[in-house]
């Protein structure tokens, strides 16, 4: 039986409504790092507390829940015209992208949705990737965030050869530069809790707990949530570029391309590239492995590009 991959791209999936609360980001902010001397992301009394820009990538999973819940009943049930079942147990994330277009308020209150629709299916010999276009709304429409991401379903397959087709992408970065050093180099460990702490965010897939699960899909045991590792260097940029300004970040987005173990150590090296729009600055970046000195392969080469209010920022996470 063949599939006709392309008719699942455009596709637009059942609205998902989310909420949160202010305890739902300080929880975020731990699974991402943020440190005792960190107060404005976690202590909510300090004058300058907010939201990391990054929250909003969770929802997709969070929804409304309050409480804890099955990572399969996260997927969505609509059957998406053109694509083959695909297995939400085998399933790792593989880009994510969010543009911040309003400040998030601390507690979202009802009517909060994301409105999604299939931008792009590829088919390679590993699997099937799905990319996803979510746009944050309020209760009135207002448009929040613009959040582009891929899943990767690992050994699914459709008509096993190689497709490919994209109507709608994250913006593309310039090339990290080869020839100079980076203008800010920081480095940060995880801690050998971090996804227990992260998964409290919505993602309960029981790959980032369950040294069985990672066993069984080739990883040797749990690994960092992605999304994890992306709020890792959201913050080091933060810091380094935005010089601690949370509401500097404006857009980063990141490929995934090597696991990271709970309680290894990042490193996040960035360079400025250039101009960016609306008076911002682009940044080029890589966050790797220190403990495994791992790197992507070619093929996986990733640009992420991160404005901010004054500098805007691209690069890669291996």
């Amino acid at each position: 039986m063949g599939y006709d991959l392309g008719s699942a791209v455009g596709f637009q999936l059942r609205d998902k409504p989310v909420s949160w609360t202010r305890k739902d980001l300080i929880t975020y902010a731990l699974g991402v790092g943020a440190k005792r001397d960190e107060l404005p992301l976690v202590y909510e009394l300090d004058k300058s507390w907010g939201p990391l820009p990054t929250y909003p990538v969770v929802l997709s999973f969070k929804g409304e829940d309050t409480d804890v819940s099955l990572f399969a009943s996260k997927h969505s049930k609509d059957a998406i015209p053109g694509l083959p079942q695909l297995d939400s147990r085998r399933v790792v994330h593989a880009t994510q992208s969010i543009e911040v277009l309003r400040d998030l308020p601390p507690e979202s209150g009802p009517g909060w949705k994301l409105s999604n629709r299939v931008v792009g299916v590829h088919e390679n010999k590993s699997g099937i990737i799905v990319d996803t276009e979510s746009l944050l709304l309020d209760s009135k429409g207002a448009v929040y965030a613009k959040l582009y991401s891929s899943a990767f379903y690992l050994g699914s397959k459709a008509n096993g050869g190689k497709f490919s087709k994209v109507i709608a992408n994250a913006p593309q970065a310039k090339p990290i530069p080869k020839d100079c050093q980076p203008n800010w180099v920081i480095r940060e460990k995880t801690s050998p809790e971090q996804a227990l702490i992260y998964r409290l965010s919505g993602d309960y897939n029981p790959l980032h707990i369950d040294p069985e699960v990672g066993k069984a899909l080739g990883f040797g045991d749990v690994i960092l949530h992605g999304l994890s590792s992306y709020g890792f260097a959201a913050r080091a940029l933060i810091r380094a570029v935005g010089k601690g300004d949370r509401r500097a970040l404006k857009l980063i987005c990141a490929r995934f391309s090597s696991p990271v173990a709970p309680g290894d150590e990042l490193e996040t090296q960035a360079w400025e590239v250039g101009p960016g729009p609306n008076g911002t600055t682009e940044i080029a970046f890589v966050t790797k492995d220190v403990t495994t000195g791992k790197v992507s392969c070619r093929s996986m080469w990733t640009l992420v590009v991160v404005p901010f209010v004054r500098t805007l920022v691209t690069g890669r996470i291996e």
